[in-house]
């Protein structure tokens, strides 16, 4: 019964793997959606494609199908997806007085550039540098702040612009950001102290 888990767990292209691709398509109608004003529908995208993120990592861990292309693949989709969404939003929002405002998608861009950076360099030499819980929780606050501002879009074209938006729907979308800025600069902070912790004990190569 181990057999068919071993034969996926050598191939690349396994399940996590597949999923992420959905998710890097989902990613695309995500952003195509935005600038048609479908913001409903690109809500249920986007949940869907932050859900399959969920889903591979759940899969490559339950059934031993860690991959090095799963590795580089997913993370890299993950920033795509999160990165991608500020920037669109940034732009949609402009003049909103609660939104995903242009310096946080700098922010959020910005540390996912850095981590990314430190990752590749330390697991080159042969350390695990996998994400840590204030990561995931920074990654579930950017979602939920993506959530609130394609609602409060949503709210804004099928009213009388920005002041239509329903008082809640500004509160979930304030305080998110403010969670998000704060785990993304915390959890950034703490990529940066175990990349310097891992380096200062790593022999430099000659």
């Amino acid at each position: 019964m181990n057999e068919p888990t071993s034969s996926k767990t050598n191939s690349a292209w396994n399940v996590p793997n597949q999923l992420t691709a959905l998710r890097l398509v989902l990613s695309i109608v995500v952003f195509a959606l935005i600038p048609f004003e479908f913001y409903l529908v690109a809500i249920a995208f986007f949940i869907l494609a932050a859900g399959t993120d969920w889903v591979d990592g759940y899969w490559a861990r339950r059934y031993n199908q860690v991959t090095q292309l799963g590795r580089i693949f997913d993370p890299f989709v993950d920033k795509v997806l999160i990165c991608g969404t500020y920037i669109m939003l940034s732009e949609a929002m402009a003049g909103y007085p609660i939104a995903i405002w242009g310096w946080l998608a700098v922010l959020v861009t910005a540390r996912e550039m850095l981590v990314t950076v430190l990752r590749s360099y330390i697991e080159q030499q042969g350390v695990d540098f996998s994400a840590k819980m204030p990561g995931k929780l920074k990654m579930v606050f950017q979602c939920v702040a993506a959530v609130a501002a394609l609602l409060s879009l949503h709210y804004a074209a099928v009213g009388d612009g920005h002041t239509s938006v329903p008082s809640w729907v500004n509160n979930t979308l304030l305080v998110f950001i403010v969670l998000t800025v704060v785990f993304t600069i915390y959890s950034g902070a703490g990529y940066v102290k175990s990349a310097t912790r891992i380096l200062r004990s790593t022999p430099e190569s000659t």
